[in-house]
């Protein structure tokens, strides 16, 4: 399989030598980490206000669920089309429109006054995240050129996106405890505010690609199959996996998916152009993010339950028992990924970072109903969260490595989207994996006259074995997601992680039908 580098190569365009670094690159950095912060903490940091928000405005238990799925399905559903807006209308110009929306959903959702108000500022959230996240990523790759700085910036863009979610915990944790639910929804707008100033300051924008044209057919296929895989696993715990709605949009998102790629080896201006996903370097990291978040969002839900409902933890306490796995991440990926990426090839830090992650969900399935949080969940946490660190970053390089500058908008809407529909399929297939295994054991060791003090033993003790099961399928997860990069990320040092052609170049390049052409001759 040739990759579009070296499809780029035999049609004699060759890699331009970067320009002079932009003075305010590293000022530039903070404004897409905040923006990148903002977006993954607010898959969390709801949560914990979730059960102050049902209470206030009488939710039912059916429906609470729909705070976070309206989220996830917009979210998750869009990037395709975020990340070609991106690149077809600029990137600063559809960040700094994501960061606007954002913050004006999140004054929405703050100020609701019933749960469809909430559950509609929610889904207007996760429209402008699939705008604002891949705007973020494809700016990264662009504003920095010298591969050692580059480094630096993906191990922070990285030890941002994997301990975001821990973040989120923490803060939801304080805002709920000491202000109020409201301002879980509340604080984005500051962040969002200063962000965009930042942007309108120090970023550059991009041109939009002369005669590009948005592929219609393909947003309808490609986003409306994700829509439906995303909203078909959020629905099949609270429905079932045999229920007729959720195996109906599971097999029609399938379908659909699968016109979609026919149809992108036919458009002419396709949405995702297919020597993106071609290329065996970038298919081994979205491969590899899909897996890893299907062991790790499951994790966190468990987790956070066993903490609060079988150890008794406060939200707040809660969050910063998080807060050394956050330490971990950040350690790991900014002070051996970004420090190894330009000298080891990709695969020398995934495998090895999978590996560990995986050896620390094993350590979790060590934890009972005793509170044993320094001796069992402590060290599990701390390995689980370095081995994250030593991973997130070379994915998230090795994915947008040696993407024209007009295509890195989908390729980092691409590896969002590995990363949400991996988290919705963890989320679900988990779950019903934990309550099967909850149910069975405490229907063998149910006996019969138990009174209620042995009734919660037993049920506490059911839940943990539950958590234990899907842990273990967690961490099945996680090396299969090692084997994903042993085997295709085959690559030396990521010395040109981003675009490896300029945008003078990237307009000769020939189009999709020659570069498929030249692949099928190989």
């Amino acid at each position: 399989m040739r990759s579009d580098h070296g499809a780029m190569s035999d049609q004699g365009i060759r890699p331009t030598q970067p320009d002079e670094p932009d003075p305010n690159r590293w000022w530039a950095l903070v404004v897409i980490a905040l923006a990148q912060l903002m977006v993954v903490l607010d898959m969390t940091i709801v949560n914990i206000a979730l059960p102050s928000a049902q209470r206030e405005l009488g939710m039912s238990d059916n429906n609470r669920q729909w705070v976070i799925t309206a989220y996830t399905l917009a979210f998750g559903g869009l990037l395709l089309l975020g990340g070609r807006i991106a690149d077809l209308a600029g990137r600063k110009r559809t960040f700094i429109i994501g960061l606007i929306g954002f913050a004006a959903a999140s004054a929405l959702g703050g100020a609701a006054t019933g749960e469809g108000m909430l559950y509609a500022a929610r889904a207007l959230q996760g429209v402008f995240a699939a705008l604002l996240a891949p705007a973020a990523l494809s700016l990264l790759t662009t504003t920095f050129t010298d591969p050692k700085e580059r480094g630096k910036a993906f191990g922070i863009f990285g030890a941002i996106a994997g301990g975001g979610s821990a973040i989120g915990l923490m803060a939801g944790g304080l805002l709920t405890e000491y202000l109020d639910w409201r301002w879980c929804l509340y604080v984005n707008i500051p962040i969002a505010i200063v962000a965009a100033a930042g942007a309108l300051r120090l970023l550059h924008d991009s041109p939009g690609r002369p005669g590009a044209r948005l592929d219609v057919p393909g947003v309808l296929l490609g986003c409306g199959g994700l829509l439906a895989i995303v909203f078909g696993f959020s629905e099949a715990e609270p429905r079932g996996w045999d229920d007729g709605l959720v195996l109906g949009m599971l097999i029609g998102g399938v379908v659909l998916l699968a016109l979609f790629t026919f149809w992108m080896t036919r458009a002419r201006h396709p949405l995702l152009p297919l020597h993106i996903v071609k290329d065996r370097q970038r298919a081994g990291a979205f491969l590899a993010m899909g897996l890893t978040t299907i062991g790790m969002f499951g994790v966190f839900l468990f987790l956070t339950y066993y903490l609060q409902g079988v150890l008794g933890y406060s939200p707040l306490k809660t969050g910063f028992a998080y807060l050394p796995m956050t330490a971990m991440i950040i350690i790991g990926s900014t002070q051996v990924s970004a420090r190894l990426l330009d000298r080891l090839p990709p695969r020398a830090l995934m495998v090895p970072g999978l590996l560990l992650a995986s050896l620390g969900l094993v350590l979790l399935t060590r934890i009972g109903v005793e509170p044993a949080y320094a001796s069992r969940v402590l060290p599990a946490i701390m390995i689980l969260g370095f081995g994250m660190g030593c991973t997130f970053m070379p994915v998230f390089a090795t994915a947008t490595s040696g993407v024209a500058p007009h295509d890195s908008g989908v390729t980092s809407a691409t590896l969002n989207t590995a990363q949400q529909v991996g988290g919705s399929v963890g989320t679900a297939l988990l779950n019903t994996i934990a309550t099967s295994a909850t149910t069975a054991y405490a229907k063998d060791h149910a006996v019969p006259g138990m009174g209620p003090a042995q009734q919660r033993a037993l049920g506490l003790k059911s839940t943990v074995e539950g958590f234990h099961t899907a842990t273990w399928w967690a961490a099945g997860a996680l090396l299969l997601a090692a084997v994903a990069a042993a085997v295709l990320v085959n690559g030396g040092p990521v010395h040109g992680t981003g675009p490896a052609v300029s945008d003078a170049a990237a307009d000769a390049e020939p189009d999709d039908a020659a570069v498929r052409s030249g692949s099928e001759s190989d």
